[in-house]
């Protein structure tokens, strides 16, 4: 479904990413982890096409550098970055609702993307008139899952979704995820962290990178070996 063939990536004249193979199919939840500026981060803005970069990336068998970035989420992918940019003055419903407006979803595929959400994550139906400023951390980390959810129909990308969380809360995203699988098991997830213990439950891969280079590709049931 998702493919990256010798993807290169830069920042300025700074080299981020080199040489990025690896493909992703349907129903897989691949964790991508590595140190902190090991390029995670930038491998799933490429992705996005927030970031320049040289390389073949496909997604759906279509070449994605031919797909505007605002495009993107058209496809079917959802992402919700690391610092969660989520608009204060609108409510908790209107900024899950944002990219369903943006777009032009129908009513009747818009309330069954937000059933999905609400199957996954209750507690954001009963916030949900609670402006988003007013939300911790930690459920700000809930919204903003549940805005990348009204998109991600077909690939779902979490940029560090369990940082700074509290034990209690990460137990709780954690378990949202692991519905989200249950619910919606064709989905393909990928998933950045510095920790790969945090995703051992649920990561059918690993994937570690390394000062913007795959380091290792490994599949769960080796690691569990």
């Amino acid at each position: 479904m998702l493919d990256l063939r010798s993807v290169d990536a830069s920042i300025g004249a700074i080299p981020i990413l080199r040489g990025i193979t690896f493909s992703v199919d349907p129903a897989e939840t691949v964790a991508l982890v590595g140190r902190n500026g090991a390029g995670k981060t930038t491998l799933l803005r490429t992705i996005m096409g927030f970031t320049a970069s040289r390389g073949t990336l496909r997604f759906q068998g279509a070449d994605l550098a031919a797909v505007a970035p605002h495009l993107r989420p058209g496809l079917g992918i959802g992402y919700a970055p690391e610092d969660r940019r989520l608009f204060s003055r609108f409510t908790i419903t209107e900024n899950i609702l944002l990219p369903a407006r943006v777009a032009r979803l129908d009513e009747a595929e818009t309330r069954r993307r937000l059933d999905r959400i609400y199957q996954v994550m209750p507690e954001l139906e009963t916030l949900g008139p609670r402006p988003a400023g007013s939300v911790s951390g930690g459920q700000g980390k809930m919204v903003a899952l549940g805005r990348a959810l009204m998109l991600s129909t077909r690939l779902l990308m979490l940029d560090e979704p369990f940082q700074g969380l509290a034990p209690v809360l990460a137990g709780r995203y954690a378990e949202a995820l692991g519905r989200l699988r249950e619910i919606d098991p064709t989905l393909a997830i990928i998933i950045t962290e510095s920790n790969p213990e945090l995703l051992d439950s649920f990561a059918s891969r690993v994937i570690t990178v390394e000062r913007g280079q795959i380091d290792s590709d490994i599949t769960k049931e080796r690691v569990a070996a």
